[in-house]
């Protein structure tokens, strides 16, 4: 099997203690839950939400991060087709402006 990372993007990530008034946020979790045991063992790491991104430049400089990248999962599966099943109909599709990318996970030669 391949592994794919899922990498979620959304306009804004609240952190875990700003829950955002019009959102259902047990309602959320349960269907994310729902989706991880429709997905059963191939998701070999539900992932957690991200935040505070910082982009490094190659002189050292920071600055935060511009892109929306709000968390992410990795799934293995026999292809990307297979994998994409897995995307459709997705909790994070959800909400309003969010999109999921998926990446195969390449095999690094020696390791």
């Amino acid at each position: 099997m391949t592994r794919f990372l899922f990498i979620y993007h959304s306009p804004t990530n609240p952190s875990v203690d700003e829950k955002p008034a019009d959102v259902d946020m047990g309602g959320e979790m349960d269907a994310w839950m729902q989706w991880g045991a429709r997905v059963g063992e191939q998701l070999t790491d539900f992932g957690a939400p991200l935040a505070n991104g910082v982009t490094v430049s190659p002189d050292g400089g920071t600055a935060p991060s511009t892109r929306e990248v709000t968390g992410y999962s990795f799934i293995e599966a026999d292809s990307m087709d297979a994998v994409l099943e897995f995307a459709k109909n997705h909790p994070h599709l959800k909400m309003p402006g969010s999109t999921i990318e998926v990446h195969e996970v390449q095999p690094v030669p020696g390791m």
